[in-house]
């Protein structure tokens, strides 16, 4: 295997660097109105966060779309004893996840403008702080600077949630820092191993480097370890749904909008390319779990009393379906030769990251809007918001609808594309995943029923105001997104190819 497709093409102007940077330092200026300007902290970090989503279109429109190689890259000596260097770049996919973040960052701070009336300059300077370092796991080539970036953004997060979460918050937050923590660890006793055998921190040279079929196994189950918390997989999911009752309603979006798309990406980054051949061989047991995810997951989510935390369980379901898409290649390209559905499987696997992205984003903005006005997540204390809140109920049913996978929507183009490949692999487990099509749309609908249609349920309903233009603009956003991804998926996956082919010449390649 060759590691030439990922040379550098290197840029003259430090785009990645400014996109990490700029919300890194906006968020310690930020600090700086302290308690006493909340006003001018709020519009100084969003127009920060808007500067940076400016500053992340260029990364779309000055992309070859043509090639694998790794684009706008900066590569500078960091710490030089170890050749550990600060190197940067993205490709296809790095670009499409980085500027999810950067929208989607936006539109969490737009949704959290009156919602948050304590410590706010602290809490928007965490926000960019943040996604400064999501950006930086997304564009990092060095190992070392990987995981500087995937530990560090533990920490606003883990501060977000213990600050300004509901009253289990410090629970929740502790629970969520070990779990990943806890993985991540694994993760860096194999990049040290990595680096011992090879002499080098740098993706490509460990791409290239031979393995054992002994040390590819002990590799792959320490970066499964690390990336399953992450996504997460079942059964170490059962952080995500504390930490998502307990954070604050911008929190929430963040963390099922881009966070968890962190686990995904490094089984696309390290696990695929690095070791291919335990990949292929334990790929049975990756499929394994992310139906368990899809199928029981589900169901518990059916029988969830809370919004937020049934929303949480439908996210672990639906990312099953990013595992899926990603481990099934491996069967497809070694006991098929079936290149084209392995890409088919990798393509839909990206496209739900992005999908999951905007629809979880959204549903839990929508579970914000109503939190703000009655302070309850509580399922039972709703019913019949239709009746006073109409234009909410709309973008609700929209969104409810993706969330079920309506063709026609976002939610359905990943999931469709990775049943696809999945059939082509073995009908039985493109039958399992489907099933999510009925579960999704029973916990999902039902879940709207209770809440949205009917008579109004009470007098605190009944006194409910209709979103106003600021929250009509961040779901009007994320309606965009849902219904253009869904109606429209050729842009993405066109940015995505060539690293998604790329990817599959890496699986099919032993390193034995």
């Amino acid at each position: 295997m060759s590691p030439e497709p990922l040379q550098n093409m290197q840029s003259t102007f430090p785009l990645l660097s400014v996109l990490i940077w700029l919300p890194i330092v906006g968020g310690l200026v930020t600090l700086a109105f302290g308690n006493q300007r909340a006003g001018a902290a709020r519009w100084f970090a969003t127009a920060v966060a808007i500067l940076t989503l400016a500053v992340s279109v260029p990364l779309l429109t000055g992309f070859d779309y043509a090639t694998a190689a790794m684009q706008f890259v900066e590569d500078k000596a960091w710490i030089p004893a170890y050749d550990i260097r600060y190197h940067l770049g993205a490709d296809g996919i790095s670009v499409a996840l980085i500027v999810l973040t950067t929208l989607t960052t936006v539109l969490a701070m737009i949704g959290a403008w009156t919602s948050i009336d304590k410590r706010v300059s602290q809490y928007y300077a965490a926000f960019l702080i943040l996604e400064g370092l999501m950006v930086g796991v997304f564009a990092a080539l060095d190992a070392v600077l990987f995981y500087v970036f995937f530990e560090g953004m533990l920490i606003p997060m883990f501060i977000i949630i213990g600050v300004w979460g509901g009253p289990r918050r410090v629970y929740a937050s502790i629970k969520f820092f070990l779990y990943t923590f806890l993985g991540s660890l694994f993760m860096l006793i194999g990049l040290i191993y990595l680096y011992l055998k090879g002499g080098s921190w740098q993706l490509a040279d460990m791409y290239a480097l031979p393995l054992t079929a002994t040390e590819q196994m002990w590799l792959f189950f320490g970066f499964l370890v690390a990336f399953a918390v992450k996504v997460p997989m079942f059964p170490v999911h059962t952080w995500l749904p504390d930490a998502h009752v307990e954070a604050p309603t911008a929190g929430s979006v963040i963390l099922a909008a881009i966070m968890l798309k962190i686990g995904g990406y490094g089984f696309l980054r390290f696990v695929l390319p690095i070791v291919p051949d335990a990949g292929a061989e334990w790929a049975w047991l990756v499929i394994a779990l992310s139906l368990i995810a899809v199928i029981y997951v589900g169901l518990v989510a059916l029988a969830q009393d809370d919004m937020k935390k049934l929303i949480a369980y439908s996210s672990v379901s639906h990312m099953g379906f990013v595992t899926l898409g990603t481990f099934i290649a491996f069967g497809l390209v070694r006991d098929y030769g079936n290149t084209d559905a392995a890409r088919l499987g990798l393509q839909g696997a990206m496209v739900q990251m992005i999908s999951h992205g905007f629809v979880s984003g959204a549903m839990f903005s929508c579970v914000g809007v109503l939190y703000d006005r009655m302070h309850t997540r509580m399922i039972k204390d709703y019913g019949g918001v239709a009746n006073v809140m109409p234009w909410f109920a709309a973008f609700v049913v929209l969104f409810a609808m993706a969330n079920s996978g309506l063709p026609g929507t976002s939610g359905f183009v990943g999931e469709f594309m990775v049943i696809l490949a999945s059939f082509q692999k073995h009908p039985l487990i493109a039958f399992a995943a489907a099933t999510t099509l009925i579960i999704g749309a029973a916990y999902t609908l039902w879940l709207v029923k209770r809440t949205i249609w009917g008579e109004v349920g009470n007098a605190h309903v009944a006194e409910l105001e209709d979103i106003n233009p600021r929250e009509a603009f961040v779901l009007g956003v994320f309606a965009a997104g849902v219904l253009l991804l869904g109606v429209w998926p050729k842009p993405l996956t066109d940015l995505m190819e060539p690293s998604i082919a790329h990817l599959a010449t890496q699986i099919a390649s032993s390193k034995l």
